[in-house]
């Protein structure tokens, strides 16, 4: 998978009104814990966070904290309700040798045949959660959706990949081939 370098300066615990004073400043409160490791409080730069935040790919996040650097993984991001501006975000910190639980993006190849035949194509998922150790932890997951007939669809229990444990629900919907009312109006009148 790939690293994303983000560089942050370490705080002390803070009030409410010294974050607030923090993010008027351009800059968003962090914490990393994890591994066994006493947590960190920090600040990192909104604008630099939105390279990590604003993006469907998924990222090990090699945080600057002090001199020090540390693997981690972006675990919650809270954000403001109406202006969608980020809050807060919490990391977990990786190690090498535990599974780590992500958000992967999903990569669909190929044409349907169920298009081929007329029906409506529908991406309803686009990344899934999974576990793997960092090293086997791929930047998307590739799905061959050219044998997707009409009205068949393709769910998170159908996938398997070698060193990957899939963490999503079995019956989430990934994508379907629907009919169209066209053909649906055709088949009815057809059987008229």
């Amino acid at each position: 998978m790939k690293h994303f370098e983000l560089k942050g300066e370490i705080r002390s615990a803070a009030n409410k009104h010294a974050l607030n004073e923090i993010r008027r400043a351009g800059r968003v409160p962090c914490n990393l814990y994890g591994g066994g490791m006493e947590n960190i409080l920090f600040t990192v730069d909104a604008k630099e966070l939105k390279a990590l935040t604003n993006t469907p790919k998924s990222y090990i996040v090699d945080l600057v904290l002090g001199g020090k650097t540390y693997e981690a993984v972006a675990h919650e991001c809270q954000w403001h309700p109406v202006s969608d501006v980020c809050l807060h975000v919490d990391f977990l910190a990786v190690d090498e040798a535990k599974p780590v639980a992500i958000n992967v993006p999903l990569r669909l190849e190929g044409h349907p045949v169920g298009v081929q035949a007329g029906g409506k194509f529908t991406q309803l998922t686009r990344s899934i959660k999974v576990s793997a150790l960092p090293k086997d932890l791929p930047d998307e997951l590739k799905i061959d959706i050219t044998p997707l007939a009409l009205g068949a669809r393709i769910t998170v229990g159908d996938l398997s990949f070698d060193g990957i444990k899939i963490l999503s629900p079995k019956t989430t919907i990934i994508c379907r081939v629907k009919a169209t009312r066209a053909m649906q109006q055709a088949a009815t009148e057809a059987t008229e």
